[in-house]
């Protein structure tokens, strides 16, 4: 038994910031941002917040399922930008839609969070333990971004995506993560700085901060080599692949894979142009982007990749037979 995608829902804020606007508060422009990132605008929420945007990314999910949230028995939240250090966010996600008999919380695994979601629910469905099962990746980054810093704030955007899952015999075929705590200083953002009254300080919310070739470095390198794991343990070949659904933080960073893995980069859709990097939302959006433009047919093989903060990557083959 394993985890089948049977519904995919997106929500993102209706503000749309250009990098035409990004140049009026940050020295860049749009001929900059594109020719660097493939990013030409981002959406910023203004009012709604993490759990909002997955709460509504949830709906729409159990919608495109034909599914009623009593009848899902765990959710699981990948964010690096959730709303309090506690209640989780999943658990708000759960009391918004009322989801009443599931068990629900929160993961931290960055731009891999969707991914690490998908994996650990497969996993507890392979064991018998759920059979139904809500995934979402979702983040407010603006609300962790240096507006000053152009080396971060062009890159992010808001949004967020949702999967419902099911216990069946087609899905999941195979799946990967890793760590590598080592490299945790090329992208971090702290909660809270110390501070009490043994200080004499009090404490500071952190920004975003990022050391971008050493992010660029490790994501050409993981993403290939996870994906040819999973090729061979599967013993598939690249020609049974149909699409590699890549976390989208970088354009250049998919070209790269694309071509390190010699597959040709119409195999690499893409969402970056629109929504920027959103970290654990951005497989979701994608996903559910190439299933409005009906790209996707049943028995399609798939390969999801995602690598962010920790550092942190996770890959999944999947069939795909929704409904």
């Amino acid at each position: 038994m394993t985890a089948r995608i049977a519904g995919i829902g997106a929500y993102v804020p209706e503000n749309i910031i250009t990098n035409d606007d990004l140049a009026r508060i940050v020295e860049t422009d749009d001929e900059w941002i594109q020719s660097r990132t493939g990013i030409a605008e981002r959406r910023i929420s203004s009012s709604e917040d993490t759990g909002m945007l997955a709460a509504e990314a949830a709906r729409r999910a159990l919608d495109a399922a034909g599914m009623c949230a009593e009848e899902i028995e765990l959710i699981i939240l990948g964010t690096s930008s959730p709303d309090n250090n506690y209640p989780s966010d999943a658990c708000m996600v759960q009391a918004a839609i009322g989801a009443v008999n599931a068990v629900a919380f929160d993961i931290s695994a960055a731009c891999a969070g969707f991914i690490f979601a998908l994996n650990l629910a497969a996993g507890l469905f392979q064991a018998g333990i759920y059979r139904t099962a809500l995934i979402i990746g979702a983040e407010t980054l603006s609300k962790v971004t240096d507006w000053t810093d152009r080396g971060t704030c062009i890159l992010f955007g808001d949004g967020a995506g949702a999967a419902v899952l099911k216990a069946d015999e087609t899905g999941v075929m195979e799946m990967l993560m890793g760590s590598d705590g080592t490299k945790g200083d090329a992208l971090k953002c702290t909660s809270r700085t110390l501070g009490n009254f043994l200080t004499g300080t009090e404490p500071r919310m952190g920004y975003m901060t990022m050391d971008g070739q050493e992010v660029f470095r490790f994501a050409v390198k993981k993403v290939p080599e996870s994906i040819e794991i999973l090729l061979k343990r599967s013993g598939m070949s690249r020609e049974e692949i149909r699409y590699y659904v890549l976390h989208q933080a970088n354009r250049r960073i998919i070209e790269a894979a694309a071509r390190k893995l010699g597959e040709p980069l119409g195999k690499f859709p893409m969402t970056i142009e629109r929504f920027g990097n959103t970290s654990s939302a951005s497989i979701p959006l994608l996903l559910n982007d190439m299933v409005e433009k009906q790209m996707l047919k049943p028995g399609d093989k798939i390969i999801l990749s995602g690598f962010g903060a920790g550092m942190t990557w996770g890959a999944a083959l999947l069939e795909w037979q929704p409904g």
